[in-house]
Formats: structure tokens, sequence, C-alpha cells
């Protein structure tokens, strides 16, 4: 009896990890939603996809709200020339995702251009207005 409970509870415990089909392809939507509205600067598709209670931190350690990101995706002085994930893994547990991809983000400001490396880590929820971005973080990474 004693096996066939470790049995099951390790089953459940790796089934909940792997998301559905459709839940990962929402999830990957997401990001991309994230990724679009980020590129185009666009605050109101990026207002869709963060919540409410978003905390976003960057790689240089500065935490920022989902208000923060809504006029940094708008600042003239910023801007992103591209974003490319690699390596995406996502797991799923009931209304949650967790989504761990390396990423190369082409960063141009008036004084420097440079390609960072990152690892990165999101948190998405499901939510009545679908998957949002409830949490972010970035870590650079050098020669990856």
């Amino acid at each position: 009896m004693r096996t066939l409970v470790c049995a099951l509870a390790t089953f459940f415990a790796i089934s909940s990890a792997w998301c559905a089909e459709d839940a990962e392809k929402e999830v990957l939507a997401a990001l991309d939603g994230w990724e679009q509205a980020t590129l185009h600067k666009d605050p109101v598709a990026l207002a869709r996809v963060l919540h409410n209670d978003l905390t976003y931190t960057h790689s240089d350690g500065r935490e920022q709200t989902k208000a923060d990101q809504l006029k940094a995706v708008a600042d003239p002085n910023v801007k992103s020339l591209g974003i490319e994930f690699y390596d995406t893994r996502i797991r799923c547990y009931g209304n949650s995702a967790i989504v761990r991809t390396n990423g190369h983000v082409l960063d141009g400001t008036a004084r420097a251009l440079a390609t960072s490396h990152l690892v990165l880590l999101y948190v998405f929820l499901k939510t009545p207005e679908g998957w949002q971005m409830l949490a972010r973080q970035a870590t650079r990474v050098e020669n990856k």
C-alpha cells in the first residue's frame, strides 16, 4: 500500500509539471504578445499581457511594476531591436505556468548598441483575461 501511495504521489507530481498542449500554446502566445508589444512599443497590448501585481526584475537588479513597464515601453530613448528565445521550457501547475528560457536581446540606446545574453524566468497566471505575466527575473550571462 505504501508503494502504491508513493507511486501515485510521484505520478501526480510529474504529470502536473507538464503543460497540456493547449495551455503551453497559450502561454507561448502570451510570451509572444509581451515580446511584440515591447518591440513595437505598444503599451495597450502590453497592458493586456501584464498582471496588475507584476514584479519585473532586470538583469541589473532593477525592479519594475506594471506601471513602470508601461512607462518604459513608451520611452523614446530606449529601443529594443530584437529578442530571440531559445531552450524554452514550460511547466504548468493549475492556473500557473513557469517559463524558463534563454534569450539574446539586442538593445539600442542613443549611446550604445549591445547584445545581452540572458537566462530568463517568467511566471504566468491564467486569469479571466487570459495568461498574464506575473513575474519576470533576468540574469545576464557571459558567452551564452
